[in-house]
Formats: structure tokens, sequence, C-alpha cells
């Protein structure tokens, strides 16, 4: 089961597969993450890519912010999706596209889009966490003091320091990690 854990819509169930290929993140990781974030609060726009169930953007909606995109290539998983927004009441407030991760972040970068705050957590035996995050640190989508969340197996390692985003914590959860990168300004 799971369920949302803060915030307005707290409490509500969201439904999920029995797919071994859609690995929600834990309600723990999940606290552990928005633990974090909660001293940077409020958040604008979010994007959810690789988004699976929705939990991580529902979660960031339950808690404030503003408008949330989901990215998931998957016609079932985006279904999903729009079911466990319309649950909580966060249709609105929400953008869910069907389509590929890089195609999306070009999408972004064509119309000017930035956001405040991206969670990363593509399948652990892909290689898409590191393309994801060079991309997203070379187009300017970020807001400046953006935050980036990215999840990932224990066996990748993922470079601390790129051109327009800095790690400032990692943490591990079992066979997760979660690293969280800040938008730094240049000069």
């Amino acid at each position: 089961m799971i369920r949302v854990i803060g915030g307005s819509a707290k409490g509500r169930r969201l439904s999920s597969f029995r797919d071994i290929t859609v690995r929600p993140t834990s309600e723990k990781v999940r606290g552990a993450v928005f633990d974090i974030l909660q001293g940077y609060f409020p958040f604008k726009r979010a994007v959810d890519i690789f988004a699976g169930t929705g939990a991580m953007g529902i979660e960031a909606l339950s808690r404030g912010v503003a408008e949330t995109v989901f990215i998931d290539s998957n016609p079932d998983v985006v279904s999903l999706i729009r079911k466990n927004l319309e649950k909580c009441g966060f249709s609105a407030k929400a953008k869910v596209l069907k389509m590929d991760a890089i195609n999306a972040i070009e999408l972004f970068i064509n119309k000017g889009e930035r956001f405040d705050l991206i969670f990363i957590d593509p399948p652990y035996d892909d290689s898409l966490t590191l393309r994801v995050l060079e991309r997203i640190d070379t187009n300017g989508i970020l807001s400046p003091g953006a935050m980036v969340v990215s999840e990932s197996s224990k066996r990748m390692v993922i470079e601390g320091k790129l051109n327009s985003m800095e790690l400032f914590k990692r943490k591990r959860y079992g066979d997760t990690v979660v690293s969280f990168y800040m938008a730094v300004s240049e000069g």
C-alpha cells in the first residue's frame, strides 16, 4: 500500500501496480526526502521524471507545491498517475505527459519552462540517471536555487559536481541512494 504521508492529502491511498518494473519510492525514503526538503519549501513548480505511481510529485503537491508535471513513457502508468491525482484532488494542479524523459526535457527547453524542484527516479538497471542529470544541468530549466532529487541504486556512482548544480547531500536507504543537488549561480 502506498499512501501520501504529509500535507493536505495525508493518508490518501494511491493505486499501484504489482509489476516489478514500476518501483514506487518507499514511504520511508519519501518521508526522509521530504524531511530534508522541508527547510527549502515553498516550491512553485515541480517535475516528477519517471513518475511511476506519481507518489513523489503527489507528495510535493500535498505539501504545497503549486504545480507539478509528471513524466512517464508507459501509457498504463500515465493512466495510473491521472487516477491517483484525481483521488487526491490534484488534477487541476498537474500535467501528465506520456513521453520519454529526454524528449520531455527538450520540450521544456523549447518552451522556456523552468522548475524549482525536480525528482528523477529511473529504473535501477538503467544508465538514464546520469543522462537525465546532464541534460537538466546544461539546458536552463532550473530556476535559481532549484533542487534536484535523484534516486539510484547503490551500485551506480554519479559525479557530485555538474556545471549548474552541485551535490549537497547523499543518503543511502538499503539499495536506494538519494542524491540532492542544488542549482548554483554562475560566476
